[in-house]
């Protein structure tokens, strides 16, 4: 539990509920997703951190990946009610923890920023690839 402007948070480290995983992705404009296809997502994940207020899911992180060479940070989501209080902050140091421990030499921990919250990724020793040497990186969205 933290205390964050005389209010009460618990952090638990299990899989949110996939309905609590929806309403809050929908929450911060990340649209629909198959409720079957969101709960395999979830129950595949290698790591979780999700903080809650009054028993309701504010914000949350994932890692997913082959948990030896890749890692990916995934759905770093704050409800926007809760936004700038740090919360994404907590979450993310729980997750360096976690990659410290367990990305060994040579691993590779990707992740995709929202638009304009590169810094905040930057401020944890994240780097936007330049396109040399290794190219800027892309992706397929479905």
């Amino acid at each position: 539990m933290i205390n964050i402007k005389s209010k009460k948070y618990v952090i638990n480290f299990t899989p949110p509920d996939v309905r609590a995983f929806l309403s809050l992705r929908q929450k911060i404009g990340w649209g629909e997703m198959n409720l079957e296809m969101a709960q395999q997502s979830l129950s595949n994940s290698l790591f979780h951190v999700q903080i809650c207020h009054d028993f309701e899911l504010i914000a949350m992180g994932r890692i997913v990946g082959d948990g030896y060479m890749y890692f990916y940070v995934q759905d770093i989501i704050v409800d926007p009610y809760y936004q700038g209080l740090g919360l994404g902050k907590v979450i993310m140091q729980y997750i360096e923890t976690y990659l410290s421990k367990e990305a060994g030499k040579g691993a590779t921990i990707g992740l995709l920023a929202a638009k304009d919250k590169e810094g905040f990724y930057k401020s944890f020793g994240y780097i936007e690839r330049s396109g040399k040497p290794l190219g800027r990186g892309m992706c397929k969205f479905i």
